[in-house]
């Protein structure tokens, strides 16, 4: 076989593999209704907020959803710890975690941590979503601040090298 029609071959396998990777995603990811029908089967306390929103909670733990245009299940707000009503978003702070919300900031303690991240692998399993890596290894920060980082002095060069 001659190389451009090798490469052909190769190329035409590859589009095969990639329109069944696709066509699996889409098969594995729920519509809207099921999607809500898989959360409450889970154990997730589902509350509508207006026309095709609903918060979602677990374990002291909570995240928005809404339907799409074209009836998925779409993720508004990043998963957080519920303070009443409202979601609190992860503030990484380099030297601890903390829960923010509209102002307030609470350290986050370790038992918070562990649940929000079990209810982001649950909830990212009944809606269908892909798992990445750095989400896989543990809890994933809305915001990195790094306070030695500000008002930082510019690089200093050594004598020598002027």
């Amino acid at each position: 076989m001659t190389a451009p029609a090798q490469n052909a071959e190769q190329g035409a396998i590859l589009s095969l593999i990639a329109a069944m990777v696709r066509k699996n995603e889409a098969a594995n990811k729920p519509d809207y209704t099921a999607s809500m029908e898989r959360l409450k089967n889970a154990g997730f306390a589902v509350t509508e907020r207006g026309e095709n929103r609903v918060l979602i909670g677990k374990n002291g733990c909570g995240a928005m959803l809404e339907r799409s245009a074209s009836g998925e299940t779409r993720l508004i707000t990043q998963p957080g710890l519920l303070l009443g009503d409202r979601i609190a978003h992860l503030l990484d702070r380099g030297f601890q975690k903390f829960w923010q919300d509209e102002g307030r900031s609470v350290p986050a303690l370790a038992g918070q941590l562990k649940a929000l991240h079990d209810f982001s692998e649950e909830l990212n399993a009944a809606i269908g979503l892909t798992t990445l890596y750095n989400q896989a290894l543990g809890s994933v920060s809305a915001r990195y601040v790094y306070d030695r980082m500000e008002g930082r002095e510019g690089p200093k060069r050594h004598k020598s090298l002027d």
